[in-house]
């Protein structure tokens, strides 16, 4: 079903815990690349996974961040931490650099647990397929549409194919547009011979290490517009205030205030998830959480409003 892609920064991992009982009663099954060195918030992401009975993808040879160099670290986490968790499973990040041996010598190194393989670039399919060909029928193939067209996927037909999609365009937050097309995938997904379907979430698949000063501050929230074929949309609810780095909590302001009032003018579509009642609790006490915050009640957002449809 759904695969959301997390880059696991703090944040990311954190949305992946608190919302690991949600994940797990809909089959949702995060694809996490770590990016940070340490496994800490890795490894609590994980276990709330477990415990919740959910599932979840660990990319293991990382393109992103302070593994990209060596993975080593991630697969001695499968097999120190998590030896026999069918659970989690190993994911094998494809990428446009990487050779047919070298695709080959990870999944043998990781046979173990369950891999899951994540095109993102790579250039020969036909060759991987014959390779893995008594495996096909049982192995997941996940497909960063971006990277994976019609044709490339066509090679893995017997095998479980999951079609993610970067439907967030990502800019200066003071470019944003009011609001803008986020995807249909989550429609017609079965329609293009996939069994699920993903995204990028409302972060993208456009990779930075941090942000610097905010000159504008951006609300980002999704939400399925049942009068266009349940098509998902997402706003930018963007600050007045756009030319100064300073008082991100004024900006932060700004921003909620216009998504309250499009909240509360009855008009805006967006479901009334639990991340939204915090939304109102911030703006009923006047508070800023932080920038890192507001990205996960975003995240938190995106991911009920798709349980939410998918019931």
């Amino acid at each position: 079903m759904y695969h959301p892609y997390f880059r696991g920064k703090q944040f990311e991992l954190i949305t992946i815990r608190e919302m690991a009982p949600l994940l797990a009663e809909k089959n949702f099954v995060p694809v996490i690349e770590p990016v940070r060195e340490s496994l800490g918030g890795l490894k609590k992401a994980l276990n709330a996974v477990c415990i919740a009975g959910g599932r979840a993808i660990v990319i293991v040879n990382p393109f992103h961040g302070d593994h990209q160099e060596d993975g080593a670290s991630l697969t001695g986490l499968f097999e120190n931490d998590f030896c026999g968790y069918d659970n989690i499973a190993a994911g094998i990040l494809l990428r446009s650099d990487m050779t047919i041996e070298e695709v080959m010598a990870c999944y043998v190194d990781h046979a173990e647990h369950s891999p899951v393989l994540i095109h993102a670039g790579f250039t020969a399919p036909k060759e991987l397929v014959a390779k893995l060909a008594d495996d096909m029928p049982n192995l997941i193939n996940v497909f960063v549409e971006d990277h994976a067209k019609l044709l490339y996927r066509k090679h893995f037909v017997q095998s479980t194919r999951i079609l993610l999609r970067d439907g967030f365009k990502r800019q200066r937050n003071a470019d944003y547009p009011v609001m803008e097309e986020f995807s249909d995938l989550h429609v017609t997904y079965a329609e293009l011979g996939m069994a699920g379907f993903g995204d990028f979430l409302t972060v993208g698949d456009v990779y930075s290490e941090g942000g610097g000063p905010a000159y504008a501050v951006a609300i980002h929230l999704t939400f399925i517009d049942p009068d266009k074929d349940e098509v998902m949309y997402v706003y930018h609810f963007v600050s007045d205030t756009k030319d100064t780095p300073t008082d991100p909590a004024g900006k932060f302001a700004q921003a909620l205030a216009k998504l309250i009032a499009k909240l509360d003018s009855g008009t805006s579509n967006i479901l009334e998830t639990e991340a939204i009642q915090e939304f109102r609790d911030l703006h009923a006490k006047g508070h800023f959480p932080g920038l890192g915050y507001i990205k996960k009640l975003s995240m938190k957002h995106h991911i009920e409003t798709l349980a939410d449809y998918v019931t």
